[in-house]
């Protein structure tokens, strides 16, 4: 395994390994992954807590950068250092100075210096929650978006098998989004009905190596109104082919999404 090497204060070199983070959080108190000026960001929180254990640790990179009040099950992302730590003292560690944050580090491991948390990757899943039912979310409040009205998973299935493969998706990309092309490769949107407290719960998983900025936000919103009765999936395929911003359904908040897992082509983490 090849290290990075720095000058240490002193002069000499150091090998700085390298380690994976697996990252679980609530996005409800932050603006958002990525480090800003004047909010709280997660990658603050976790560089913060690095930083009780050495001082100068270089910025982190992750998988991911999840929007503000979006949450996360299994963000990863890759810190150096500037000693050897065992991986799962480093972990406990770092939990220790991201307390009161509602932030934990579940998973840690070394892994090579070529290793990069976002380009390494080779797919991103990301999970949504909805709930429908006529009472207001207590428990669940701030970690699922609720509707008060029925839905049909049927007719949601059918309009997302719509939007499955290579497509233009400029229809579903915010306004604001940075990336390149609107060209992507949605690989699976699955939507599973289990039941839920006087209610019922549609997750929607979502996989694809990478997505376009609100893309998941906005198929589900599209999706709703396909389960509600106000769109059919022959509308979701009249919405993708339009390539219009404006031919989006409603975007859904934040609240329900998270970000899953991260696939590579080894799993860091064994």
């Amino acid at each position: 395994m090849k290290t990075i090497v720095f000058l240490a204060p002193d002069g000499l070199p150091r090998p700085m390994p390298r380690y994976a983070l697996k990252i679980e959080y609530d996005g409800g108190p932050f603006a958002g992954w990525q480090r800003q000026a004047e909010h709280p960001s997660v990658q603050a929180a976790v560089e913060a807590a690095l930083g009780k254990l050495e001082k100068g640790v270089p910025s982190i990179a992750a998988a991911g950068r999840t929007d503000a009040g979006v949450h996360a099950l299994g963000q990863v992302a890759h810190c150096d250092m500037a000693k050897p730590w065992e991986p799962f003292r480093l972990m406990q560690a770092v939990n220790h100075h991201l307390k009161p944050a509602p932030v934990a580090v579940v998973a840690c491991a070394l892994v090579a210096d070529d290793f990069h948390a976002r380009f390494s990757a080779l797919e991103r899943r990301y999970l949504f929650r909805l709930v429908s039912r006529r009472a207001p979310l207590v428990h669940d409040r701030g970690h699922a978006w609720r509707v008060g009205h029925a839905l049909d998973p049927v007719a949601m299935q059918a309009g997302a098998d719509r939007l499955l493969g290579r497509h233009d998706f400029t229809t579903f990309r915010s306004v604001q989004c940075q990336a390149d092309s609107p060209v992507k490769t949605l690989d699976e949107l699955r939507v599973e009905a289990v039941p839920y407290q006087s209610g019922t719960e549609f997750r929607f998983h979502v996989r694809a190596r990478s997505f376009l900025h609100n893309q998941v936000r906005s198929f589900v919103g599209t999706l709703e109104r396909v389960g509600s009765g106000a769109w059919t999936p022959d509308d979701v395929t009249a919405a993708l082919e339009a390539r219009d911003r404006a031919a989006c359904g409603p975007v859904c908040p934040p609240d329900g999404l998270y970000l899953a897992s991260v696939g590579y082509e080894e799993d860091p983490f064994g």
